[in-house]
């Protein structure tokens, strides 16, 4: 079966909790934590020794980009590596806001690793899919939308409403039941349309700017920009593996169903919001149609598409083990052959404890309730120490495909993709104090653009050319010699 690259972006959200006196707001929390990649880099948008890229995105927005993956454990092993860094980062700022001599700040720096904020702002999760120009990208997309509205029962992250969920039938993510309640989503209810080439005024499902950063004549990026920010392994591994899959079966125009829905804002809010996945949503054609109904035909499809073609991964079996037992767990309201897997499943699972201790204490709790608002937040706090998920992981109660030591490796390898050659090229030009302007395509020493390397395949991890630009670094910047042990 044909090779894959895929990637995400994370989006984090950013806080700054005083302690006694003195405030920092966003800009300045966000300044503090790039303090040292500015030092380091002279820039606050990198491409790393890993080959990720770390950036400051709009709205003060600190985000990850893993570099270019082609197994689903090398893109594991790097998204987590981003969270490491991110956490590493807030620490550092921390212990500096707290040594300043002129005005020490005493109170602490939180990343989450979610889609929404206090205030009903969203931010993204996005993942991106290498596919073929061999089928028409419109009928494409088309295509790919009713898996997209639907997936979100199995690898939502889950979502606390204090006021209610979304009212039956409205778009308006304003207008509510009032009762407190849970979803499946964080970010089905701020998504507006199916396809566009914006990512933030209208929100689509898919981002169709055509951007492959690779070869355009053979290859076209999907950007999937409605997803979770997800926080267990398991939930990353089903929601990359099913998309790929689909995308496969679409692209070899396997036979799946083809569903036009009469309002993807409205099926989103409707599906993301009933536990039950069996809340209906209609197509232009007047039929109703379940996101259970629907997940359902696309694993069996699945199924049949690796009987006949092969499967892609080795973790493939895994994958639709777990996205079956996620079907079955909804359908049976029993969810406990998941909810050490599946983000929304894990989260439900340590709120509804919570709150039926509280209950039987005799402290009415619901999903209202401010600790409840805490806790949910908490899940996503990337800090190994404070971070609730983390906490879970120590105590098993949350199931890790990586090797412990995977993320931290990650951290400076890059996966065995062209990332290898980005990666490469960054630390010598680094060490031989070079500036050097890099992207996902081109590598370029400054003071030698002639220099300029363009590398469109992203399986590529060798190069004549680059070797001959690093010899040339090295010899600016030769090894300095191992002193002797005494």
């Amino acid at each position: 079966m044909e090779q894959r690259i895929f990637g995400i972006e994370s989006e984090f959200g950013l806080s700054y909790v005083p302690q006694g006196l003195g405030r920092l707001s966003v800009e300045e929390t966000a300044a503090a934590l790039f303090k040292p990649v500015l030092d380091e880099w002279r820039s606050t948008n990198v491409f790393l020794p890993n080959g990720g890229r770390l950036y400051l995105d709009v709205g003060s927005h600190p985000e990850y980009a893993t570099a270019e993956c082609a197994t689903i454990d090398e893109l594991l092993a790097q998204e987590r590596a981003g969270e490491l860094l991110f956490a590493q980062l807030a620490q550092q700022a921390q212990e500096q806001l707290r040594a300043h001599h002129d005005r020490p700040l005493n109170g602490t720096i939180y990343l989450f690793k979610n889609n929404v904020d206090s205030a009903g702002n969203s931010y993204g999760s996005h993942e991106n899919y290498l596919i073929s120009r061999k089928l028409e990208f419109p009928i494409l997309v088309k295509q790919l939308v009713p898996f997209l509205v639907t997936r979100q029962i199995l690898v939502g992250a889950g979502k606390t409403h204090p006021h209610g969920g979304a009212l039956p039938g409205s778009t308006d993510p304003q207008a509510t039941t009032g009762i407190p309640s849970y979803s499946f989503s964080q970010r089905a209810d701020h998504i507006w349309e199916a396809a566009s080439t914006s990512t933030s005024r209208t929100r689509p499902l898919i981002n169709t700017r055509d951007e492959p950063h690779a070869d355009a004549s053979r290859y076209r990026r999907m950007h999937v920009i409605n997803g979770d920010s997800n926080m267990a392994e398991p939930t990353v591994l089903l929601k990359i593996v099913s998309t790929d899959l689909v995308l496969r079966m679409l692209e070899d125009r396997f036979p799946v169903t083809s569903l036009e829905l009469a309002s993807v804002p409205q099926a989103l809010r409707t599906i993301s919001h009933n536990l039950t996945g069996t809340a209906a949503f209609e197509t232009t054609d007047g039929q109703r149609y379940t996101a259970l109904s629907v997940q359902r035909h696309y694993l069996d499809a699945a199924r049949q598409y690796i009987t006949q073609y092969g499967a892609h991964h080795h973790r493939i079996d895994y994958a639709l083990d777990l996205w079956q037992r996620t079907l079955d767990a909804i359908e049976t309201g029993d969810y406990s052959s998941i909810d050490t897997e599946i983000d929304w499943a894990i989260k439900k699972k340590l709120l509804d404890a919570y709150m039926a201790r509280s209950n039987a204490a005799g402290t009415p709790t619901d999903y209202a309730n401010a600790r409840i608002q805490q806790l949910d937040l908490a899940y996503h706090d990337i800090d190994l120490h404070r971070g609730v998920y983390h906490a879970l992981v120590r105590r098993g109660a949350i199931t890790t495909i990586l090797p412990p030591d995977a993320a931290q490796r990650a951290m400076q390898e890059p996966p065995a993709t062209r990332a290898r050659l980005r990666s490469q090229f960054v630390e010598a030009a680094k060490n031989a104090g070079e500036q050097s302007t890099v992207d996902w395509v081109h590598l370029k020493l400054n003071a030698y653009p002639q220099h300029t390397l363009v590398f469109k395949d992203p399986f590529q991890t060798e190069s004549s050319e680059l070797t001959e630009v690093l010899e040339m670094l090295r010899r600016k910047n030769p090894p300095q010699p191992i002193p002797p042990l005494v």
